[in-house]
């Protein structure tokens, strides 16, 4: 069997692309990956056209071999937007060895250790009784038992940080009151603190409510940041999707500087570099809990990855219901009392409806910086 050809894809969500990949055959066995949307979109399919010239005519199951070419005839580090396309093509690759062999992916990794695949939601509300019934109404329809939320009640750019610990373990403490005590709530400030004293001031204001876990509150560059929060802290302290491969994963535990590591399969180098990451995290006592705010593509990857790796916890997710890939994935993977089933399905379990990809017309998109108060810029 060989590589055929490449083929490039800008799938629209909302307000948003995603770029997806299709890897072709000669022996008419495809496969389907996703890139993340680290920008500039438009440069997934040049990237996706250059690296189709160092691999075509090669065997397409020859995961680990094809990898390591690519690392290797790259040179440089490819970089965030390079190791998206990366991850995508390994996607494609896996899908189309699942094929061949007959198999879901997660049996070529060496078979499932759990029968499904816990999930969690993201949720908000104007308070925290308007939070919690948004947890009830997911429950109810979906059986999810496990959320994650922003901690913020008031703007972190322009409040008094006081106010701001104040305010979230209020707004913590009245979610409590509202729901079952069994469910969990993680809290994401999504890397806008920058001292690190501020993240453990507002780790401790959680703390009594007992957090799921408490994700990339800091920016990921200053490793040393880490392990001293990490010791400070009471709470377990989550951080991975600015993180790309296992040699970056490496540094992070062996830093002892997270509980649960979060890496994103479609960013990271694919499944292949997120397996070795896990095997990293699990030698260290690490949970990995992956990012994944993706199309159902990405979470079908996820559902292989997290069907075979013994250290997974649980699986960020977003429901298809009413988005418009709705129409792109023929059975997108749907929770079932907060879970999602193993499929017996040949590759990674759903296909993509090409023709609803084709000639979609290209969106821009792009993270927007906060201005703060005195007109300097914020994190996102």
């Amino acid at each position: 069997m060989k590589i055929t050809a490449i083929k490039t894809f800008m799938a629209r969500w909302g307000s948003r692309p995603r770029g997806l990949i299709k890897v072709e055959t000669d022996e008419g066995l495809y496969g389907w990956g996703e890139a993340y949307s680290i920008g500039p979109d438009l440069s997934v399919e040049p990237i996706a056209d250059y690296i189709f010239e160092m691999i075509k005519g090669e065997d397409p199951r020859r995961i680990e071999y094809l990898m390591l070419k690519l690392t290797q005839q790259f040179r440089f580090p490819p970089g965030g937007t390079g190791l998206a396309v990366i991850s995508a093509i390994d996607h494609a690759l896996w899908d189309i060895s699942g094929k061949a062999a007959n198999l879901p992916v997660y049996m070529l990794l060496g078979g499932s250790v759990r029968d499904r695949v816990r999930v969690y939601h993201g949720i908000g509300g104007r308070d925290g009784k308007e939070t919690a019934e948004q947890a009830h109404k997911l429950n109810e329809a979906w059986g999810f038992t496990a959320f994650k939320i922003s901690p913020y009640r008031l703007d972190p750019d322009a409040a008094r940080w006081g106010r701001i610990c104040s305010e979230a373990a209020r707004y913590f403490e009245d979610i409590r009151k509202h729901t079952p005590e069994e469910w969990e709530f993680a809290f994401d400030p999504h890397a806008k603190i920058f001292e690190p004293i501020r993240a453990l001031q507002l780790a401790n204001a959680l703390a009594p409510y007992d957090p799921y876990f408490y994700e990339e509150p800091l920016r990921p560059e200053h490793l040393p940041a880490w392990t001293r929060l990490r010791a400070q802290m009471q709470v377990p302290l989550a951080t991975g999707e600015s993180l790309y491969n296992r040699f970056e994963f490496l540094e992070l535990v062996a830093a002892q500087g997270a509980d649960i590591i979060q890496p994103d399969v479609c960013v990271c180098g694919g499944l292949l570099e997120m397996r070795k990451i896990a095997a990293i995290a699990e030698a260290h006592y690490v949970d990995v809990a992956p990012h994944n705010p993706m199309s159902p593509l990405a979470t079908a990857v996820n559902v292989q990855f997290a069907a075979a790796t013994p250290n997974f916890l649980v699986l960020e997710y977003i429901l298809p219901g009413n988005l418009e890939w709705k129409g792109w994935v023929d059975e997108p993977y749907l929770p079932k009392n907060g879970y999602l089933e193993l499929r017996n399905r040949p590759g990674l379990g759903v296909e993509i409806n090409e023709k609803a990809i084709t000639g979609n017309e290209y969106i821009h998109w792009q993270r927007t910086t906060p201005i703060r108060p005195d007109g300097s810029t914020g994190y996102i």
